[in-house]
């Protein structure tokens, strides 16, 4: 993206919600022509009442989890209703579509067999339904196993395909998996950026 992003951590507590208007008045102040992206929103009443407003008063971009009081929720579908509930919340303070990021949330298969089919089925519903742009924190589906590398590939080239733009990724180590998953996707012309991309790591190499 063209704009500048710094990611501004937070609490929905009160007194961490005073820290993070002080530190958008700050990064205001100091990057005047960039754009904060604060990490994160959620689903519950609370969170949505104290953050929203400060990311509509500082024209922030937000990071908005599919959780809320009862926690992550387990299918597909209800996930989706959480981040739409975000999105309709967000875009009732004056907060355009295009500054919200929903993160779906993938949790190690190694825990619960389905999950990564349930985050993927989330991620292209939200896409679908909700047209914003969506992170994720792709390597968490592999926590707690073996070769870790190969599972966070695949999952990341079908994160990709089910809406995937924003992921939180070491960008060293899935660059590969990246342009692969452009040129199976048909968005890399005659394989021009993969092809250039192996021949850089073959004579790097």
């Amino acid at each position: 993206m063209a704009e500048l992003f710094t990611t501004l951590t937070h609490a929905v507590e009160g007194s961490a919600a005073t820290a993070l208007a002080a530190a958008l008045a700050l990064h205001r102040e100091m990057v005047p022509e960039g754009k904060a992206l604060i990490n994160s929103v959620n689903g519950e009443k609370a969170s949505l009442e104290r953050i929203l407003p400060l990311v509509a008063e500082y024209g922030a971009a937000v990071i908005g989890l599919c959780m809320d009081d009862d926690g992550i929720p387990k299918t597909a579908e209800a996930r989706l209703a959480v981040a739409r509930r975000i999105v309709e919340r967000a875009e009732a303070q004056g907060i355009a579509r295009e500054d919200i990021v929903i993160d779906c949330l993938a949790l190690t298969v190694g825990a619960e067999t389905q999950a990564g089919m349930i985050t993927l089925e989330a991620m292209r519903l939200v896409r679908q339904e909700l047209g914003v742009n969506l992170t994720l924190g792709a390597s968490n589906i592999s926590f707690g196993l073996p070769d870790r590398e190969t599972l966070n590939g695949v999952f990341l080239g079908m994160a990709i395909a089910a809406g995937l733009n924003c992921p939180i990724v070491d960008a060293a180590k899935v660059r590969p998996f990246i342009l692969a998953a452009d040129l199976a996707l048909g968005r890399d012309d005659y394989a021009m950026r993969y092809l250039k991309a192996y021949r850089k790591r073959l004579k790097n190499a």
